[in-house]
């Protein structure tokens, strides 16, 4: 209980939540104190609610934030500084068959490698919301995995037994997302067995749930939903990768939340863009790129935006190992 001297006589706050959801005036009306002293009891309760100090632009830019999850391609690393932070909500969005579930695939398996190898020990809890989860591509992905991590010795990567720790859970409505979040990620986050949280996709179940009249409602269940995540990601020092669908855009004008040239825009609206630390776009070009016995289809990883990265793309392509950075290939132009 905080207690502070009024005049005439003493007003007691019951609470930090009491200080921190008044106004400044209000409080200086509340308890007689001047406007510095006011500011210093705000900044002070403030402290006590935020668990864990904020990371600065200038600590992410520099690597001095902590640990950072690969990708496991070294081009499209470089693109992310190392890859994604640790702490804070990382979103890729794009169109369907972009490669944006390839991705989640792929860091499922490199969070498990040790530090000094881009992973962070641990394993994965994957959170599907509309299509059922790609278990072929997942095996095909663990097979491959000393053709894309050349980098880790052999001894190594066959001894990790990736498919024991990809946790998945189906969640067929919101209220069911919660409690996934609230219950099954803490435990798993508690016991140690996953650091890292990919839910695939963020847009589906709040599409499908709400009208459009029911702007306000959506509004208000996607802060709760977010703030989940970003609690668990600062409290577990997890990175957390939320898969999103897009929106057409008809005007340049109004797409300020995605690439400078796309037709498209991340759903859920300005709502949600404000709870990203790091929005990535993924999309596909014209062209076909051709390696060896494979080819495929030619993508391009953008950031869009971040407070560490420049706004920059990198093209891409899939293949039976993963998604890898293209710098230079065979394009067949259809």
């Amino acid at each position: 209980m905080v207690t502070t001297c009024a005049s005439p006589a003493a007003v007691q706050l019951m609470s930090v939540k009491d200080v921190v959801c008044a106004s400044a005036p209000d409080l200086q009306r509340l308890t007689g104190l001047s406007n510095s002293d006011v500011q210093q009891l705000i900044t002070a309760a403030a402290a006590v609610c935020r668990r864990h100090p904020p990371i600065t632009a200038q600590q992410l830019q520099h690597g001095v934030s902590g640990a950072q999850l690969r990708l496991g391609c070294p081009v499209l690393d470089r693109l992310l500084r190392g890859g994604l932070p640790v702490g804070g909500i990382t979103e890729l969005a794009g169109e369907s068959g972009t490669g944006k579930t390839q991705v989640g695939l792929q860091l499922s398996l490199s969070v498990q490698y040790p530090a000094e190898h881009g992973g962070l020990g641990a394993g994965a809890l994957y959170v599907c919301t509309e299509d059922s989860f790609p278990i072929k591509r997942l095996h095909q992905l663990i097979g491959e995995q000393v053709c894309l991590r050349s980098d880790v010795p052999a001894d190594l990567v066959s001894s990790l037994r990736f498919s024991d720790h990809v946790y998945i859970e189906h969640t067929a409505d919101l209220d069911s997302l919660l409690v996934c979040l609230t219950r099954r990620a803490r435990l798993l986050l508690t016991r140690g067995l996953v650091r890292l949280i990919v839910v695939d996709s963020v847009a589906a179940l709040f599409r499908t749930e709400f009208q459009a009249d029911d702007w306000l409602e959506r509004n208000r269940q996607l802060l709760t939903f977010s703030s989940m995540l970003h609690h668990l990601s600062q409290e577990f020092s997890t990175p957390v990768l939320c898969i999103n669908q897009v929106t057409d855009v008809f005007s340049q004008s109004h797409n300020s939340m995605g690439p400078s040239l796309s037709t498209v825009s991340p759903a859920l609206g300005l709502a949600w863009a404000n709870q990203v630390m790091v929005r990535l776009m993924m999309s596909r070009l014209q062209g076909t790129v051709v390696r060896g016995d494979q080819s495929s289809a030619l993508r391009r990883l953008e950031v869009v935006f971040a407070p560490h990265l420049a706004r920059d793309g990198q093209n891409a392509a899939v293949w039976r190992e993963g998604l890898r950075g293209v710098e230079s290939w065979t394009s067949n132009r259809k």
